[in-house]
């Protein structure tokens, strides 16, 4: 059963557009710490709010996370889940539920196949993840029959905002991608680069890292690196400027790369970081979060649409930003500014 609980819309994205952006924070850090975060939605605010399918919303943090994006204009939420439980989900938040759209499913599965099905028939343009397993979703968006697969491989975007660095940092892949191959990681550097196109960096420079900034048949990231920057230079990967293999140290830090004598337009001054496997990729992130109080924004590429995975961990305005990020991988996609989201 379908039950409509929409009795007013969202408010237009520009309806608020002369206010200033408000970022709500948690922990110890305020708002100001995070300009790129500041801008990234400030840069969104303009465009019409992204209808987004919400994935069993039953938990106060997720159902907070699409309202609050809601109430900025950023994305018109569809909620899908079991009516009761998003109910009682809201009365924890403090949520009216009157002013959205609630398509009553009986469980978590149901709304990830929902979620999709809208999402092919264009009646959702991206899809966020409530309080239900990555796996459960994924499975829904992968699966060959009915899913949201391209011809892209499908991979994960952090965009972290750490406090100090002059840039955003795109880091791929920490979520999806378990050991890719040569030629997944051609697909994991494309989509990285269209996110970087999205976000209109005015230089993309990727970073293929490994532990040592030398090629070591020894050691397979190397050869990776090597071959990804051939098969850039071939035109097979466009849009960016390549390196690799680069350490972490001399892909981001200039004073780095000049000792180690790296002559290179990334070393130093990378804002894409392309790690070997998933685990390097997930501490990379989460150290720079938990140590360097970075914030971590995340959404999914290689899909027809795209789609924010929030993690229970994620801050407020982590949470806004991923939003943000979906809505101008949306835009990009229809002005041209990158052939795909995937």
């Amino acid at each position: 059963m379908i039950t409509s609980l929409r009795s007013a819309g969202v408010p237009a994205a520009n309806s608020s557009a002369s206010a200033p952006v408000s970022v709500p924070a948690t922990g110890p850090h305020p708002p100001s710490a995070h300009p790129h975060y500041d801008r990234l939605i400030e840069a969104v605010r303009h465009l019409p709010p992204l209808r987004m399918a919400v994935v069993h919303p039953c938990s106060d943090v997720s159902l907070l996370a699409a309202t609050e994006a809601a109430s900025l204009g950023l994305i018109e939420p569809v909620l899908i889940g079991p009516a009761g439980k998003v109910s009682e989900a809201a009365a924890a938040a403090g949520v009216d539920l009157a002013r959205f759209t609630l398509f009553d499913v009986p469980h978590s599965h149901a709304a990830a196949e929902m979620a999709v099905a809208m999402a092919l028939k264009g009646s959702v343009d991206a899809v966020m993840k409530g309080s239900l397993h990555t796996d459960e979703l994924m499975g829904a968006v992968v699966r060959r029959e009915g899913g949201l697969r391209t011809g892209r491989r499908i991979s994960h975007c952090f965009v972290m905002d750490v406090p100090g660095y002059a840039q955003p940092l795109v880091i791929s892949d920490a979520a999806i991608n378990i050991e890719p191959t040569l030629e997944e990681k051609v697909d994991i550097v494309q989509n990285a680069i269209d996110l970087a196109h999205a976000l209109r960096l005015p230089e993309v420079r990727v970073a293929l890292l490994s532990s040592m900034e030398t090629v070591n048949p020894k050691v397979p990231s190397t050869m990776d690196a090597a071959a990804l920057c051939k098969m850039a230079d071939r035109g097979q990967i466009t849009g960016a400027v390549l390196d690799g293999p680069l350490a972490m140290d001399n892909a981001i830090d200039p004073e780095a790369a000049r000792i180690k004598g790296i002559v290179s337009p990334v070393a130093g001054k990378a804002n894409v970081l392309i790690v070997p496997d998933l685990d390097a990729g997930n501490m990379l992130a989460k150290s720079l979060s938990f140590l360097a109080q970075a914030y971590a924004a995340g959404v999914v590429l290689g899909a027809k649409v795209p789609i924010v995975l929030t993690s229970r961990a994620d801050s407020r305005a982590a949470r806004l930003a991923s939003c943000a990020l979906a809505s101008m991988l949306a835009q990009a996609r229809r002005a041209g500014l990158i052939k795909a989201v995937g």
